[in-house]
């Protein structure tokens, strides 16, 4: 059985910006332990690419209420019969904990910012080949540098990344874990639904289907167009896919 393609959209420019740091974040992760120097420019891409998110935006402050608000919901169930009390506190102990990690850090990404190393090759990685042994050659000593010794660095700029990870990783979980919906039928290419209050929106399709989706919307509704990815497709009518609203 061929497995199902997971698509997400968010419905508001916040969760927009999570979704983004996740990404980058995931391939931080990815290519940090590997040894290759391909890998490294990777991760160096993809560190000033947050880098530059976390200049723009105010994420730590965002985050903070988020899980603020998060905390609030999750008290409500409190007197709901019949609630796993234990899970709910252990979930309540955990956002604390994340909600500290958060208000006590720095601004994130300052302390990287700060970095001399990080700071002298920064602005050459926004030029097509720029890391270029002729173009950084400081960059081409580092990457010469012993597997262990670069590994090292790369876990202490993880290491400042850690309050981010960590709270940002379980209020998307959370989130997530609140969807609902099920399998539903296209016809015609097209999808539109009510979503009073969501913020992001979460598909499932088969890629035998031959489409993708384009979303658009906001926390009240939002519309799908599933478009054919080549012209040997055709978007078939009453096509089954899975939507769900977080």
């Amino acid at each position: 059985m061929t497995s199902l393609t997971l698509y997400e959209h968010p419905l508001n420019e916040q969760v927009r910006i999570y979704l983004r740091l996740e990404y980058l974040l995931s391939q931080l992760d990815e290519v940090s332990g590997l040894s290759a120097p391909c890998h490294h420019i990777q991760f160096f891409r993809s560190l000033f690419d947050l880098l530059e998110i976390l200049d723009q935006v105010q994420v730590k402050a965002d985050l903070a209420k988020d899980l603020d608000k998060l905390k609030k919901k999750l008290k409500a169930w409190a007197d709901v019969p019949q609630v796993d009390q234990a899970q709910l506190n252990q979930l309540l102990d955990q956002l604390a904990a994340h909600q500290r990690a958060v208000l006590q850090a720095k601004r994130f990404g300052q302390a990287l910012k700060e970095d001399r190393f990080l700071t002298s090759i920064k602005q050459r990685f926004s030029i097509p080949g720029g890391s270029c042994s002729f173009d950084l050659p400081n960059f081409h000593y580092w990457l010469h540098q012993p597997l262990a010794a670069r590994q090292s660095a790369i876990q202490t700029w993880m290491e400042n990344l850690a309050p981010l990870r960590h709270a940002l990783a379980f209020w998307l979980q959370l989130t997530r874990e609140s969807a609902h919906g099920g399998t539903a039928t296209i016809q015609q290419g097209f999808y539109q639904q009510e979503a009073d209050g969501a913020c992001l929106i979460r598909l499932k399709i088969s890629p035998d289907l031959g489409v993708y989706p384009l979303v658009s919307g906001h926390k009240n509704r939002f519309a799908i167009r599933f478009m054919p990815f080549d012209d040997d497709h055709e978007v078939a009518d009453n096509m089954s896919v899975h939507i769900s609203v977080c």
